[in-house]
């Protein structure tokens, strides 16, 4: 969904322009407003932009487009009211006017609507539920019910404070969700998709079933600037599904490789998804927690999917390509080196425990030095000039740890003047403006479902419906924590079929969150659990929203990719109830695995331990692992792989013994076939 090429188009274009101009200037505080005031502008940029780009990209007829500007201008009518009334709804919070109450509804309309039109009927409906619940739950027969709300007090609840509609995920989203997907956007179009395509090439292009290889790597590696899977699908996926496809891959399996190894990069550190960012701030932790409690799964998440594609590979006889074809990666990194900078510093800040709004920003703004930058060296008369500048421009850079943001803007204002005066400088400030809008437009679907899923929260907060189902959950748990954990994986799955990432996971972390606390679990390891489930949710049939992104490109239908890309996604099902029997596997303490042991060699147990289990459910699924694997051999791997996850006393000693069994038989059937040849 682009800016269409007419009037209209041009001026959704300067508003999305715009809008990021906002995000960012109350990102690096040249703008300081109250947080309240800039969740409300944010909901109704998002608002402004929604409707009228909706309308455009379906062709929509005159009435229709009307109907989209009168919305996009009630969004930005409530962002005004809530800015100009802001001290006196502090006031009368509690008492609010009947004009506050008029105000408070045309908000839920309006953010009812955008979600609606932006990711169809499923979000509003099940928010609409919870809305109902709020009005009417207290006629519900025990233990359903609640004491009962007048609508006003709903209202006043869901529309103002930060409860309701501007709770935590508009701020998550106004902070550093936009911030960072500017990051990413920026980077794109500074072609760190060409460095990481190459390098990806260059390393494992010629390998078995290089094409699908490079696809896993470089997803993999997109993820690392760019949270969003349908994103990386598209993107990486324009070029891997048809390369795979050119050698031999068929097109079902090739889309399903992407859409996995897309999906992951939502768990990627360190940007990961915007889920992430959520999280840490739901959870009152640094967001390099989140990041640490994530590394090893991703790594392994990864692994997985490189793993089912060099089986796959092999049961089919798919070569790599040759070597003379492929760019050097070793090349591709002298040439564009500079491009992971912005990464590095930002690995740099998030780990050395800055907030992720400052390492964002800081990160954007050393994206842009960089960009403004490259083109001003090139006009440089000699090399010695350009050595010289880049030393210049790498020391303001870093004077911003002594002089703060201040010295970065400063930098760019020169830079962007600089370029104003040259051809080529002219035109590098033409990406980074559309950078600005594609980044704005880029954030609509995450910022709408933020804004939405707070109706959600606020019921939670309003009525603590969240506590029945929990209590369910615990109940159940206390005779089984297996089977605990299989209901909340099937909630999150279930949800995920309607709802985008972000919502399932807010959904089912306040429902089944403290219920998995409450049965042992450790925090982030059950928030993560949630979070992984509500990531695959997106591969599973019958929406599979990243397996019908890649649909088009693959010339496949979305069901038949959905069913390859949960074969090749096998270890996300697997890890999460690993990491729930040891948290080791997330760094985290507890488990008894860890009182055993001790904590270090439990981590190394455990991921030892993940690899073979890994390694099991690819032979498995692909039925291959050298040779042809018959129905008996499959069903051996499959039981080992179940009671390696199962993590009870003697499961662990039992599915080793079955590895041993399953590569005794493998390594005789080997054999066999190569005395044969």
């Amino acid at each position: 969904m682009g800016f269409p090429s007419t009037r209209e188009g041009r001026l959704l274009f300067w508003i999305a322009l715009t809008f990021s101009v906002f995000q960012i200037a109350t990102a690096a505080h040249v703008i300081d407003l109250p947080s309240q005031i800039v969740r409300a502008v944010h909901v109704g940029f998002l608002g402004l932009l929604a409707f009228p780009l909706v309308a455009a990209s379906r062709h929509a007829n005159p009435a229709f487009r009307t109907l989209a500007w009168l919305l996009a201008a009630a969004s930005v009518g409530v962002a005004g009211y809530q800015w100009v009334e802001y001290t006196e709804l502090l006031v009368r919070a509690g008492d609010p006017l009947p004009l506050d109450i008029a105000i408070g509804v045309v908000a839920l309309v309006v953010v009812f609507a955008a979600a609606w039109a932006m990711m169809g009927i499923a979000l509003p409906l099940i928010a609409g539920l919870f809305l109902a619940y709020c009005l009417f739950g207290e006629h519900l027969p025990p233990p359903l019910d609640h004491r009962g709300y007048d609508f006003a007090q709903v209202i006043e609840h869901m529309a103002y404070g930060t409860e309701g509609i501007y709770g935590i995920p508009v701020y998550v989203s106004s902070s550093f969700i936009f911030l960072f997907i500017l990051f990413g956007s920026f980077l794109e179009r500074a072609g760190m998709i060409k460095l990481f395509t190459d390098v990806s090439l260059g390393l494992v292009g010629h390998a078995t079933g290089g094409a699908a290889k490079v696809a896993v790597v470089s997803s993999g590696l997109m993820g690392t600037i760019s949270g969003s899977g349908v994103a990386n699908v598209v993107t990486t996926g324009q070029f891997t599904i048809p390369l795979m496809k050119s050698f031999g891959y068929r097109s079902a399996f090739a889309g399903g490789v992407e859409a996995t190894a897309s999906m992951g990069g939502q768990i990627m550190p360190p940007v990961m998804g915007a889920v992430a960012f959520i999280m840490a701030e739901t959870l009152g932790v640094e967001y390099f927690e989140i990041v640490k409690a994530a590394l090893i799964p991703a790594i392994l998440y990864f692994a997985s999917a490189f793993w089912m594609v060099h089986l796959e590979a092999g049961k089919r006889n798919l070569r790599g390509m040759a070597k003379s074809e492929l760019p050097s990666a070793t090349k591709a990194l002298k040439e564009g080196w500079y491009l992971i900078l912005p990464l590095a510093v930002l690995v740099y800040l998030l780990f050395g425990g800055f907030t992720p709004l400052y390492a964002g920003t800081i990160g954007l703004g050393l994206t842009v030095l960089l960009i403004l930058g490259g083109s001003v060296a090139l006009g440089l008369p000699s090399q010695v000039l350009r050595i010289i500048f880049w030393i210049g421009l790498g020391l303001v850079a870093a004077a911003f740890f002594k002089f703060g943001i201040g010295v970065i803007l400063a930098a760019v204002a020169a830079l962007v003047a600089v370029c104003a005066i040259t051809r080529g400088g002219r035109q590098t400030l033409a990406d980074c403006r559309d950078s600005l809008a594609d980044g704005a437009r880029s954030a609509l679907p995450v910022g709408v479902a933020c804004a939405l899923v707070g109706v959600i929260i606020g019921t939670m907060t309003l009525t603590g419906a969240a506590n029945t189902f929990g209590q369910f959950i615990v109940s159940v748990g206390q005779d089984s924590l297996f089977l605990s954990l299989l209901l909340t994986m099937v909630t999150c799955i279930v949800l995920g079929m309607g709802i985008p990432t972000i919502p399932n996971y807010i959904i089912t972390s306040s429902i089944a969150g403290p219920a998995l606390l409450e049965l042992g679990v450790p925090l982030i390891v059950s928030h993560m659990f949630v979070f992984y489930f509500g990531i695959l949710a997106d591969l599973t049939p019958p929406v599979a929203l990243a397996c019908f992104a890649a649909s088009p490109i693959a010339k496949e239908s979305g069901l038949k990719i959905s069913f390859e890309a949960i074969k090749v996604a096998a270890a996300g099902f697997v890890i999460p109830f690993m990491a729930v029997y040891t948290p080791a596997l997330m760094l985290q303490d507890g488990g008894p695995m860890a009182s055993a042991i001790g904590y270090w060699p439990a981590v190394a147990y455990v991921v030892v331990k993940v690899g073979v289990a890994i390694a099991l459910w690819g032979a498995a699924v692909i039925g291959w692992l050298g040779v042809p694997l018959a129905l008996w051999q499959r069903a051996l791997a499959m039981a080992a792989a179940f009671t390696l996850v199962a993590a009870l006393p003697v499961t662990d000693e039992i599915g080793f013994a079955l590895s041993l069994a399953f590569a005794a038989v493998v390594w005789l059937a080997n054999r066999k076939a190569g005395d044969a040849a």
